[in-house]
């Protein structure tokens, strides 16, 4: 039911009602409802974005194997598999010592992908497109009601008009300023949250990576990663102040301090070029519990954020979305609630096992401005028992990856 390549949808043609209400359409809303689509449960998705908004977005790059599995499930891997870059391994350096960390030999063959997450919105639109899919997007004013009852209902403006959709489900997958978790009673939410002395100065650059495979470099001056998006196409971050500026940064003085992050053979070999895209991300980790409240389940990073480190952002997101399209699949198969019931549970089991690699990744590898001489020993020795335990690459590998759903 989408109108015009936009994605927009006519007013007057808004269903009065739905099965599942899916509220964002970036990545973890749009898988949610291809999968449900594929399994004969209606949704209708809302979006207050445009199409070409929600597709200029840029974003992770690195895919867990369940990702890559779940995203085959659901119909949009085969561009994927064309195009994404499969890496059996990943380097980390620290000060000038290197360690490569064998993913595939740890883990019994698993791996990662990189493949950008505005390519994966863009094939799960398009699959989205080709089932007919139900996607409204510069959607204003949303708001939530009767969460709590057998018929909960959304209200919503769409070209100046208001709407109303009636759903039994609605699922909260817009993001950490979105109206979901908003629309939960405070006094029925725990909030967890750390937020970091730093950002990551980020740019997106026309040049081939440095390596072919991930380099995570920590050095005096601070915390460098060295990624792509393409064997022609890399993606590349800094660490800097909170209050730093895009725009205090030409493209030289970037490359200038990248390469003083980084080993001196591994600078020797980098390839600049003019900046696609210039950005700062905070770092934040942030988990919300429960991951339900009646009706609403929230999903991705409605209820948790996650530093960039350990690249679990999208993949998280994923995993719930997993384990919810699993719940409303069988309740409406089978009349079976038991895996809804289980899913704040499930999914935050997963959820706080990814936070603490994360954590542990952006703790060890992330010069911190008051952690003394103590903190930088402690660092020195988490590197110096990674380099020399096979259980604890293993370990790294396993998390990595990506924990079993």
């Amino acid at each position: 039911m989408i109108a015009d390549p936009s994605g927009s949808l006519a007013a007057d043609a808004v269903p009065a009602r739905t099965q599942v209400l899916i509220i964002g359409g970036g990545p973890a809303g749009l898988l949610l409802s291809q999968l449900l689509h594929r399994a004969g449960v209606d949704n209708v998705v809302l979006e207050r974005r445009s199409r070409a908004y929600v597709l200029s977005r840029i974003r992770a790059g690195v895919l867990e194997q369940g990702t890559v599995d779940l995203l085959r499930q659901a119909g949009v891997g085969a561009r994927m598999d064309r195009k994404g870059l499969l890496h059996g391994g990943v380097e980390i350096s620290f000060r000038e010592r290197r360690l490569r960390i064998d993913l595939a030999g740890l883990t019994g063959g698993r791996s990662v992908m990189v493949y950008g997450q505005t390519e994966v919105t863009a094939d799960l639109y398009a699959a989205r497109d080709a089932m007919g899919g139900t996607i409204l997007h510069e959607v204003e004013d949303v708001a939530l009601h009767d969460l709590e009852s057998a018929s909960p209902f959304a209200t919503f403006t769409l070209g100046g008009e208001t709407q109303r959709i009636n759903c039994d489900f609605i699922a909260g997958c817009d993001g950490f300023h979105g109206v979901s978790r908003r629309s939960i009673p405070e006094d029925r939410l725990k909030l967890f949250e750390l937020v970091y002395p730093f950002g990551w100065l980020g740019i997106l650059a026309d040049v081939p990576p440095v390596s072919d495979e991930l380099i995570y470099a920590s050095h005096e001056k601070g915390f460098a990663l060295c990624s792509m998006r393409s064997p022609t196409r890399s993606r590349y971050y800094i660490q800097c102040p909170l209050d730093e500026e895009p725009g205090n940064w030409s493209d030289d003085r970037f490359w200038e301090a990248l390469a003083a992050h980084l080993p001196a053979d591994v600078a020797a070999r980098l390839v600049t070029g003019p900046s696609i895209e210039k950005s700062i991300a905070p770092l934040r980790s942030f988990v919300a519990e429960p991951m339900r409240h009646g009706r609403l389940f929230l999903a991705g990073d409605a209820a948790h954020i996650v530093p960039p480190t350990g690249a679990k952002g999208l993949n998280l997101a994923a995993s719930d979305v997993h384990y919810l399209s699993q719940g409303l699949i069988a309740h409406y198969a089978a009349g079976d609630d038991l895996a809804l019931e289980r899913y704040s549970d499930r999914a935050l089991a997963r959820v706080w096992k990814a936070e603490r690699f994360s954590w542990w990744m952006t703790s060890t590898l992330h010069s911190f401005p008051d952690a003394g001489e103590f903190g930088a020993r402690m660092q020195q020795a988490e590197f110096d028992y990674l380099a020399t335990s096979r259980t604890a690459q293993a370990a790294f590998a396993e998390n990595y990856v990506g924990l079993p759903y």
